[in-house]
């Protein structure tokens, strides 16, 4: 068994989950990972949404093997093969058509950030406009681009240089229940003496995952399309983590019934947690030149395999409700804890938590539930929120078994402050 510490002498001091989670890993399968003791940990983190559809899914594995024991093609840039026109056609047939959208597919390959940075350059390019609109709390990933549309200032101040082209406004709820902050952001644009130029596009979150679970409101998310519109830029969605079912349905934009100009996907669109990223593009605003914005990996066809076989579970309406279901009884769990502790719960769907006003107090739990099996992560500017994020596939037993095991290490936080207090 290999020890911890070649990994501290030999990677670089950038890995961050290992540290919060310092275990090494030897197998998986479903919800559950397996340490090199052969103890199972529950997992509640999947790949930070790589896994909706959990670890080795059987289906999705075996697609997989057959296609590479055919020695189907696994690289191929933006060639033609079998592989990419299956996932194309499902996609269009078992997504897209039953929505009644409309979209061209970008593969850029293979992060969330690669479909970002490509979102932001088509919104310039088609709107012939240099600035974006981003929010507070947003999070796009950690490219150049991408990077400076998120707000997380740790993760902006690894960058080095200061950020251009983006301009700020509240997300809905940031100044409190009571506060219209999408009023403000159109008064901004229409005011010529606001000092903030017609942007090129606004890139938005539905659900803020990584800046702590904020929801924005069906009217809010209406009104954005509204701006947007008037305002004469594109609305970009971007569904890296909240994509694939995470929220309850397959986009976290449907709750709504938003048509986005622009959506970007990555991490469970792969099907079996392979790189991919997909950028939806209406197809007016499809104003690229060939070979204008590539990638060596966008061509990756073990991840088309995987990803058409994850989209034929969406063909049976009981996915989608079986993904409802299990919404609901994390909801009533989750506010068992929050009661108990006096926390706040957050989220939509299959991805959702509980936040606290103590900011330690999630990072406490989190590692009491690690210590009890269960792998979960913070969220938040602050990392003030647990953030419950099981593979889709997840039996309500076992979920139900995570969640108590959760509460557990909620409750043994509480006493323990409590008996620090006493002392």
């Amino acid at each position: 068994m290999e020890s911890q510490s070649i990994f501290e002498q030999h990677e670089s001091q950038v890995r961050s989950y290992c540290r919060d989670i310092p275990v090494v890993f030897h197998r998986a399968s479903g919800h559950l990972l397996f340490d090199e003791r052969g103890r199972s940990y529950i997992d509640f983190l999947a790949g930070a949404g790589a896994l909706n559809y959990g670890h080795n899914n059987p289906e999705l594995k075996q697609a997989v093997i057959e296609y590479m024991h055919a020695d189907g093609v696994t690289h191929s840039l933006d060639l033609y093969t079998g592989a990419k026109r299956s996932f194309i056609c499902e996609f269009q047939q078992t997504i897209l058509a039953p929505r009644h959208l409309d979209y061209r597919m970008q593969f850029t390959g293979p992060t969330g950030a690669n479909a970002v940075e490509a979102a932001l350059k088509l919104a310039r390019r088609a709107t012939s406009r240099t600035n974006v609109v981003s929010f507070t709390n947003s999070f796009h990933g950690m490219s150049l681009g991408a990077l400076g549309a998120s707000s997380a200032r740790r993760k902006r101040s690894g960058a080095g240089l200061p950020f251009v082209g983006v301009d700020r406004f509240p997300f809905d709820g940031y100044l409190g229940p009571h506060v219209d902050t999408l009023a403000y952001l159109d008064e901004a644009l229409s005011d010529p003496g606001s000092g903030i130029d017609a942007p090129a596009a606004f890139i938005v979150e539905t659900l803020q995952a990584e800046g702590g679970l904020n929801e924005a409101r069906i009217n809010w998310l209406r009104g954005l399309q509204e701006v947007a519109r008037r305002h004469g830029a594109l609305l970009i969605v971007d569904e890296i983590q909240t994509g694939c079912g995470r929220t309850g349905p397959f986009f976290s934009f449907e709750r709504a019934g938003l048509y986005p100009d622009v959506v970007c996907m990555a991490k469970s669109i792969g099907g079996l947690g392979l790189p991919m990223a997909l950028v939806l593009i209406r197809p007016e605003h499809d104003v690229w030149e060939p070979g204008q914005h590539n990638g060596t990996f966008r061509g990756n066809n073990l991840a088309f395999v995987a990803g058409a076989q994850a989209l034929r579970l969406w063909r049976e309406p009981a996915f989608e409700r079986a993904i409802a279901r299990k919404g609901e009884l994390m909801r009533e769990r989750l506010q068992r804890i929050a009661h108990a502790t006096r926390g706040e719960v957050r989220g939509l769907g299959m991805l959702q938590g509980v936040a606290w006003s103590d900011r330690e107090f999630a990072r406490s739990v989190a590692r009491r539930a690690l210590a009890d099996g269960v792998i979960v992560e913070t969220c938040g500017a602050w990392d003030q929120v647990l953030k419950i994020m099981p593979p889709l596939t997840i039996p309500e037993q076992a979920l139900c078994d995570g969640l108590d095991r959760v509460l557990r290490a909620a409750l043994a936080e509480i006493e323990a402050a409590q008996l620090d207090v006493a002392v």
